[in-house]
């Protein structure tokens, strides 16, 4: 297995990307509940401290231990504040690796997400070597849909995850020689 996810930070300008652990608990709660992830990514039944412990446990470290890679923490160098989570996903019913990006609302707007996103990309080619990443989202995400082409991912169609009916907009991006 390849973990440089697993013991690496990774930095940006303003930014730490720390592997998503359990004592970030407390931010997935929030995170999970907030209007638009349930809106928009939709409703993972995380009411809990203890439902958020048992999602990192059930859901995030699996994937980071098989994979090497997974969900990011992403915290604000300037104060040490968790402003969300950046990560690059094995998703059930979605061919290839996905890119997922989620920050509490307090925090959007601000340029944090392309700049975590932005170093996903850059990760994912060239630490984690992959040949290709996606990216879903609905419809009515427009700030997601400009974030995806603002990172150069190119529009594929639709799609849909398996048990849910949601239409998804499909992106792809390919690492570039």
């Amino acid at each position: 297995m390849n973990d440089p996810a697993i013991t690496t930070l990774f930095e940006t300008e303003r930014l730490i990307l720390r592997p998503t652990s359990v004592e970030d608990a407390a931010l997935i709660l929030e995170l999970l509940n907030t209007p638009k992830w349930l809106k928009f990514i939709g409703d993972r039944h995380v009411r809990t401290l203890e439902d958020a412990k048992n999602y990192i446990l059930e859901r995030i470290l699996p994937q980071q231990n098989r994979l090497g890679f997974g969900s990011f923490t992403i915290i604000r160098k300037e104060d040490h504040n968790k402003l969300g989570t950046c990560g690059l996903f094995d998703r059930e019913g979605l061919e290839g690796i996905d890119l997922g990006y989620g920050l509490l609302p307090q925090n959007e707007g601000k340029g944090y997400g392309f700049e975590a996103a932005n170093q996903l990309k850059q990760l994912a080619f060239k630490t984690f070597k992959l040949k290709e990443i996606h990216a879903i989202t609905v419809n009515e995400n427009v700030a997601s849909k400009g974030l995806l082409l603002k990172l150069g991912f190119t529009p594929q169609g639709t799609t849909k995850l398996p048990d849910d009916d949601t239409v998804l907009l499909l992106y792809s991006l390919r690492k570039t020689p």
